[in-house]
């Protein structure tokens, strides 16, 4: 990395005022938007006019994918200059439209202004994508910030802690969002050029003395080490080991099937300090007669034998069939319906698919925290197929891992401890009730919430009187009690009834102890 390069870069975009903001402000939010989808054509209407401030001459060039003469690139970063901007490798010579023309460059790297949430904004270089290559990336594509790594970003735990890992950073978006949490910030990754990336990155940011880059696979260049927080979005896509496809290092991991994920789950727990959080982005398959939320379960049992006893929520925001899955990805790396390629990546998927009797692929996320064996704790695994939207709300990391705390330690409770509980109803949970006109009783009761995950639950008279009476001043018990004289039930059944619900919606985020 030249790091006295990448100084002038970041001091040239400050200068420039190059964020989210000014990008935003200048293209106008509808063609901004249409940027980020990949469609340019309402941006570069918007500059049609042929400004040449330097904002402009940097948004052509860097997230537009225009040519721009060497002498508008000097003026748009005076300090790095064209010719410093093709030494560090973000911009190259392309040719001229005229013989004899004034030299022409384009980018070698995209650079985008990134808004990751609320006020957390980065510079991020990346490889082109297709859209800016006007092709199918490189197997070596080192991807920007990406869907799926925002999703993890959202779910993460926002508590400070004394040391973190990112395994499998990429451009380093994860590790340098680990820096605004942690003391210590580990980054590991298998591809150099990623760590080449992630680095310029982390010093474009000003952040690159809070990082340490190390090079491995997996867990190995940590295997001494202990972290309260690791986060990954590894390469987790499924993709044939038949040949016949192209394995990209940012999004497969080079092994059959769901291995790779499976290797994060099973060893991830024993590097994590006593007390400390693993969350993870996976895929899982369901073969034939087998489920693969079940499968994820038999990961973590394995975690066991080395990190001792654990709690984890594993959730399955999504299942799709093996031909869905296939298109998703071989459309990611550039071919398209029509295509001869697109025709024969498909059919290398869905052989390799049915080959090994795969019905469907699980989507979702791991979270696991490493208990403290001395405390006497036992394991909880709780399978969840959480279909529901996240929480728009910010926030949404702190309230994952506050239904996660609520949710495990409800699950280790006995029925007696549950009962004995003063709890509290969430704020965001609302009571839906259906009625016919003139009928006294309602047909049906729900309780929704949409926070931290969107859930409706079918509740009776018994749970919805119960929940209105959870304002943190009686005890389930007590509740269970009055409840079943009113309704003239048997005590017995309703404490039994309302101690199932309650380790419910102690997972989905609605009810929590009083304290």
């Amino acid at each position: 990395m030249h790091a006295e390069l990448v100084d002038r870069l970041r001091a040239d975009l400050a200068a420039a005022a190059y964020s989210v903001e000014s990008v935003e402000a200048l293209l106008g939010a509808p063609a901004d938007a249409a940027r980020q989808r990949g469609v340019f054509a309402p941006a570069l209407r918007a500059l049609a006019g042929g400004e040449s401030e330097p904002l402009a001459i940097l948004v052509r060039c860097f997230l537009l994918g225009e040519r721009v003469a060497a002498s508008e690139l000097d003026r748009a970063l005076p300090a790095l200059t064209a010719g410093g901007a093709t030494k560090l490798g973000i911009a190259r010579t392309v040719p001229s439209p005229h013989s004899g023309a004034e030299a022409m460059l384009g980018a070698a790297l995209s650079l985008n202004p990134v808004r990751v949430s609320g006020d957390e904004h980065w510079l991020v270089l990346s490889d082109l994508d297709d859209q800016l290559r006007r092709g199918p990336a490189l197997e070596r594509h080192v991807m920007g910030v990406g869907g799926a790594t925002r999703s993890l970003l959202a779910q993460a735990p926002t508590a400070p802690v004394a040391s973190a890992l990112d395994l499998g950073t990429g451009c380093g978006i994860v590790a340098m969002h680990l820096t605004r949490v942690a003391d210590r910030v580990v980054a590991t990754d298998i591809s150099e050029r990623a760590l080449e990336i992630a680095g310029m990155n982390a010093r474009l940011n000003g952040v690159d003395d809070r990082i340490e880059f190390r090079a491995g696979d997996l867990f190995a260049p940590v295997a001494e080490d202990r972290f309260d927080l690791i986060l990954s979005n590894p390469p987790f896509v499924i993709t044939p080991r038949t040949g016949d496809a192209p394995v990209y290092e940012y999004r497969d991991g080079g092994r059959t099937g769901d291995a790779l994920a499976q290797s994060v789950i099973a060893a991830g727990p024993a590097r994590l300090a006593p007390g400390g959080t693993l969350l993870c982005l996976a895929n899982w398959e369901s073969p034939w007669g087998a489920n693969g939320l079940a499968r994820v379960a038999e990961w973590i049992r394995e975690a066991e034998s080395a990190a001792g006893p654990l709690h984890a929520w594993v959730v399955e925001r999504d299942r799709v069939d093996p031909a869905s899955y296939a298109e998703t990805w071989v459309r990611d790396g550039g071919a398209r319906p029509g295509d001869a390629a697109f025709e024969r990546l498909l059919s290398a998927w869905i052989d390799d698919f049915a080959r090994r009797r795969i019905t469907a692929v699980g989507l979702g996320s791991v979270r696991i925290r490493r208990a403290n064996a001395a405390s006497g704790a036992e394991s909880v695994v709780h399978l969840d197929p959480a279909s529901g939207a996240f929480s728009e709300e910010a926030g949404l990391g702190d309230a994952l891992q506050r239904a996660f705390a609520v949710g495990s330690a409800t699950a280790s409770m006995t029925a007696d401890d549950v009962l004995g509980v003063r709890w509290v109803i969430d704020p965001a949970v609302v009571e839906m009730r259906e009625h016919c006109p003139g009928e006294e009783a309602p047909r049906r009761i729900g309780l929704e919430t949409a926070r931290p995950i969107a859930r409706r639950v079918a509740a009776d008279t018994l749970l919805a009187g119960a929940l209105g009476a959870c304002d943190g001043e009686l005890t389930l018990a007590q509740i269970a009690d009055a409840l079943a004289t009113l309704l003239e039930v048997d005590a017995a059944a309703a404490r039994e009834a309302l101690v199932t619900s309650a380790r419910e919606l102690a997972w989905f985020g609605m009810l929590a102890p009083a304290s």
